[in-house]
């Protein structure tokens, strides 16, 4: 069976979908996964074919309209929403020829796709294979599905649909205490970390005497470069006599190091360090939050936009993590030392990870998707 993978625009994007990806692999099947340019090298990483599906900025998708005009940026969550939807959804679009020339050659049985990779709706049903959308993550990412069939409205009318169309199977990752209420019926499965990997070093997984808190802006604002929101928060957790450890790209880690002495920055093996850590702190990041909670290690989200934070408001209800309203020194401060105080935390998020363990690994998976065909 032939089966083509639809990741984004981000690393994140591409290490939700590579688990299963590889399962179908080592299950015999052929597996291509497309991503925007710059997204190749993070699918080579993994092992699997890498296919470049639209130009590697994506800046263009998220800040102008198919003209080219400039979008009016978001206020509100709501408004985030649909205009993720419709910046995926251009995205989308200009995704299309590149896949349809891959298609004639090499046509697939399925096609599977992320949370918002509506491109893999459209090939799917251009080519009536079945479609499967797994998660990203633990957000709501089919909330943005309304705006992004508003923007695709001319590649729907040729098919002959007035909405994208419904997957036949919705893989979730979503540990089930953390699902809403009107959450569509899932397949649901473990989630396994697939980030990047590094050459291992002691430290990495080795606890010392202090507490061990690891910050990261995620791999969206990291691979853009932008380092002042990681400044801002270890400088706030300056007073709390523990090590820190900054999660971003080794080409920015030098200066963060010599701005910050003491402090580790560099790409890190999520997987490998998070066990370690007290407190993971982040932007409220769909696959660090996953990390995070597959490890068992409390969280302080300081939520920077995006629909990962009704998300991330659902962990800390649980009680295995603690979101911030402001950003502020003095909050930051006092939330990273209640969460390594305070056991709680540390015991809830330990249930989360029991919860993931217990799920349906990729492998078996695998099954379900061969039942479509």
């Amino acid at each position: 069976m032939k089966i083509l993978f639809v990741a984004s625009g981000s690393p994140a994007t591409v290490f939700a979908l590579a688990p299963l990806a590889t399962a179908a692999r080592n299950a015999g099947h052929d597996v291509f996964m497309g991503a925007v340019e710059d997204m190749v090298p993070y699918i080579a990483s993994a092992g699997i074919p890498a296919l470049s599906i639209a130009p590697s900025s994506i800046r263009r998708y998220a800040t102008m309209d198919r003209e080219g005009n400039p979008v009016r940026m978001p206020e509100t969550p709501e408004e985030e929403l649909d205009f993720a939807g419709h910046w995926f959804g251009r995205m989308a679009a200009g995704s299309m020829d590149a896949l349809r020339e891959v298609t004639a050659n090499w046509r697939p049985d399925l096609v599977v796709g992320g949370s918002m990779s509506f491109a893999a709706a459209l090939i799917a049903a251009e080519l009536g294979v079945p479609y499967v959308r797994q998660a990203w993550d633990t957000g709501d990412a089919w909330r943005t599905d309304p705006a992004a069939s508003d923007e695709l409205r001319p590649e729907l009318r040729a098919l002959g649909l007035d909405r994208l169309p419904d997957p036949a199977l919705f893989v979730d990752i979503c540990p089930p205490s953390l699902r809403p209420a009107d959450a569509p019926p899932a397949q649901m499965m473990r989630w396994v970390p697939a980030n990047g990997q590094r050459r291992l070093e002691p430290w990495m997984y080795t606890k010392g005497n202090r507490p061990r808190i690891l910050v990261t802006s995620g791999s969206r604002l990291v691979f853009a470069k932008k380092t002042g929101f990681l400044r801002g928060l270890v400088a706030d957790m300056a007073a709390l006599d523990a090590e820190v450890v900054i999660a971003t790209l080794d080409e920015v880690a030098e200066e963060l190091r010599t701005e910050l002495p003491g402090v580790r920055a560099g790409w890190v093996p999520l997987d490998v360090v998070v066990p370690t850590c007290d407190v993971v702190v982040h932007h409220a990041g769909g696959v660090t939050a996953l990390t995070a909670m597959n490890a068992g290690v409390p969280q302080l989200i300081v939520p920077q936009g995006g629909n990962f934070v009704e998300a991330g408001l659902r962990i800390s209800d649980f009680g295995a993590a603690i979101t911030v309203d402001e950003n502020t020194p003095e909050a930051v401060e006092k939330a990273c030392g209640e969460l390594i105080g305070n056991p709680s935390y540390a015991e809830r998020a330990r249930e989360l990870s029991a919860e993931i363990a217990a799920l349906p690994l990729p492998a078996e998976v695998v099954g379900a998707l061969e039942g479509l065909v």
